[in-house]
């Protein structure tokens, strides 16, 4: 079937991309702009017909990209238009109206590409991501998997289970034969090798996630204690309400920062202290639940409530930084067993010492994104496959090859077929909507 979709965002612009791939498109082609296709990859500027009525609707560039040289391998062309809404809604309109074509689902185009050998289901998954990237660290980590290091890795891994597993199948041909010791004893130590290789991916401090979805910071603390005020200055704008009565902000707001060129979620919790109120508690709930998710907890008090500090000592650990808000208000010192903290002492409202807290936050940003691998796990499906792939390696270990070997030769399979669902070489349809419906229509 032949698709075709809105490239570009919707609504008035300069230009507008309508993008066209299937079997059809050829004929099309032809048909909006009454004249012979152009030379492949050359940009021609041409008329463009209503196809029913004759009528002209614009003049614009087309591009034709036949197969197999497309970005999803069929026969494929774009129009560039002027962006207007009503040019692109005749457009639509005149291409629905052959009957040849129907409006692409998200993600459409990528998802062909992938299932047409154009590229792998990493390089798939970067494409989304490089789409949605809003800061610069989330463009590098991924153009550095469209360029296949990531996939090179897990198919070279892959191939080394497969390469034992030809051994192991070997044997079907000799049943009656044992596999030596000296073999078993290699091809046990090959497993181990490639179980320690996969561990050391995964030891990644979840790296590639947080860039890909954004580093969650949780500011805590008990009322009016200046979390909104400092949410507030960290955004630029008025996120969250600030009152002096006190459980004002009872839900969690957030937004999301661009925070030196790092990906940063940061929340504004409601204030913890003890409440009959029944909304409020459920607000405190979820700021001991968004405080316990968060990669960095910012926990703020004033020089009025340190003794509340003791509540929120659990929550309190290398990821956390202790701030005491409001000390232009008062002549205060810390406390003796405040100092193990290593406080933060600023006012919000006079924006005393938060150049200090954002260099120290800045800094826990770049040691938390440090990893040894250059191999970023972006998405729970493959840290879930990797860590099925270990665990039938560490199966097929604990097996004495010789009197169990269809169950051993059958973990090494399963191993192989879960990292084969990492790189999509194996059959994965199950998961192939779920990916590229994230995906904007179009792409």
């Amino acid at each position: 079937m032949t698709i075709f979709a809105l490239s570009s965002a919707p609504g008035q612009s300069g230009v507008a991309v309508i993008r066209i791939s299937g079997p059809e498109t050829r004929s099309l082609i032809k048909m909006i702009t009454k004249k012979n296709l152009p030379l492949p990859r050359t940009a021609d500027l041409s008329k463009l017909y209503n196809i029913n009525t004759s009528d002209l609707i614009d003049e614009g560039i087309v591009l034709w990209f036949p197969s197999p040289n497309s970005y999803t391998g069929e026969d494929m062309a774009e129009l560039h238009v002027h962006g207007s809404r009503a040019v692109i809604s005749s457009l639509q309109n005149t291409i629905l109206n052959t009957k040849k074509c129907r409006i692409a689902e998200p993600g459409e185009f990528t998802k062909l590409a992938f299932i047409n050998g154009k590229i792998n289901l990493l390089k798939a998954e970067a494409i989304g991501d490089l789409i949605a990237a809003e800061t610069q660290i989330q463009i590098d980590q991924a153009q550095n998997i469209i360029r296949g290091k990531s996939f090179s890795k897990f198919e070279k891994i892959r191939k080394k289970i497969i390469k034992i597993l030809g051994t192991m199948e070997a044997k079907i041909d000799f049943p009656e034969e044992d596999i030596p010791n000296d073999v078993t004893k290699n091809i046990k130590k090959e497993v181990e090798n490639i179980e320690t290789e996969i561990k050391k991916i995964l030891d990644d401090n979840k790296v590639g996630e947080k860039i890909r979805s954004g580093f969650k910071i949780a500011i805590v603390g008990p009322p009016n204690s200046g979390k909104s005020s400092l949410m507030n200055y960290f955004s630029k704008r008025d996120v969250s309400i600030v009152s002096e009565i006190a459980g004002t902000t009872r839900d969690v707001l957030e937004t999301h920062l661009n925070f030196d060129g790092f990906p940063v979620i940061i929340s504004d919790t409601a204030g913890i202290r003890a409440s009959k109120d029944i909304i409020e508690r459920e607000g405190i709930k979820l700021a001991f639940k968004k405080a316990e998710e968060a990669d960095l907890r910012i926990v703020i008090i004033d020089p009025n409530n340190v003794e509340f500090f003791g509540f929120l000592n659990d929550l309190f650990d290398k990821s956390s930084i202790l701030v005491i808000n409001k000390t232009d208000l008062h002549d205060f010192k810390f406390p003796e067993q405040l100092k193990k903290y290593n406080p933060f002492s600023i006012s919000v409202l006079k924006e005393t010492n938060i150049d200090k807290l954002i260099s120290e936050i800045k800094f826990i940003l770049k040691k938390s994104l440090y990893t040894n691998t250059d191999v970023f796990i972006t998405r729970e499906r493959h840290r879930i496959d990797l860590n099925n792939c270990i665990l039938s390696l560490q199966d097929f270990k604990n097996k004495n090859i010789n009197e169990e070997f269809d169950k051993a030769t059958e973990d090494l399979r399963v191993a192989a077929r879960n990292l084969g669902k990492v790189v999509g070489k194996v059959d994965i349809e199950e998961i192939l909507s779920s990916i590229f419906n994230d995906f904007c229509i179009g792409k």
